[in-house]
């Protein structure tokens, strides 16, 4: 009895953290509406997005028949993330300095020539699904670590720029949450492949809305940032 209802929390907290991590994947849209608007990137990096998308392509190639069965859920939400990350990234392509998208698509190339590299060894090299799980399993903690942890390098220009301008609050509120609901979701049972980048990323996240609370008031309201902006312009011409 008491494995049977310690399973169906693990279950609910599961269909609970594929929502919490599709809200994670639609968290920056109102970043992209604003890109798209003003028609340039300006300080949004797209390191956080590249991370992301990376971390997903890790899931949904560990979550296969093939190398992890009956991990359907694994499938989906990466699969969604798949799509959602690679538009986001079409819209910083197409409103992105030159240097920007190089930047880019010299990162995109080395994903993709990596994963490549993966899937060929995984799929040759072993023949069980144990063997599969544990290299990608291993895989898939580094870079869910590595997703979590992208966005420190905004947290710095935060901290120096005393701004939370760029660093999105539904962003980091969410990455906070996944990471809690995921975290909870591998003690039951203890899961360390999944605990450790989310025990992270819940670290992370709690660090970020810190910051956001530190700085939020701090924040040129958007009439005098633009006229900061235009008074460097007329400096430059």
């Amino acid at each position: 009895m008491v494995m049977l209802s310690q399973q169906a929390v693990r279950n609910v907290i599961g269909l609970i953290g594929n929502v919490i991590s599709f809200g994670l994947f639609l968290s920056p849209v109102p970043t992209f509406v604003q890109i798209i608007k003003k028609k340039a990137v300006e300080k949004f990096s797209p390191i956080p997005y590249l991370a992301t998308l990376l971390n997903c392509m890790m899931w949904f190639l560990y979550g296969l028949p093939i190398v992890h069965p009956h991990s359907l859920l694994v499938v989906t939400i990466n699969g969604i993330g798949l799509v959602i990350e690679s538009a986001y990234l079409t819209i910083f392509f197409i409103y992105a300095t030159r240097e920007g998208r190089l930047k880019v698509l010299k990162i995109l190339a080395g994903e993709l020539a990596f994963m490549t590299v993966v899937v060929v060894t995984v799929l040759l090299a072993t023949h069980t699904h144990e063997k599969r799980s544990l290299i990608v399993g291993i895989l898939c903690i580094i870079f869910g670590t590595c997703m979590y942890a992208s966005p420190l390098a905004v947290m710095k220009l935060v901290i120096q720029t005393k701004s939370v301008e760029f660093m999105p609050f539904t962003l980091s509120l969410a990455s906070f949450l996944n990471g809690v609901c995921w975290t909870a979701y591998s003690c039951l049972p203890f899961d360390v492949n999944l605990f450790i980048p989310n025990g992270l990323g819940a670290l992370f996240g709690f660090l970020q809305l810190i910051l956001y609370a530190c700085y939020f008031k701090a924040t040129p309201k958007k009439k005098d940032a633009k006229a900061e902006v235009e008074l460097h312009s007329a400096r430059n011409v």
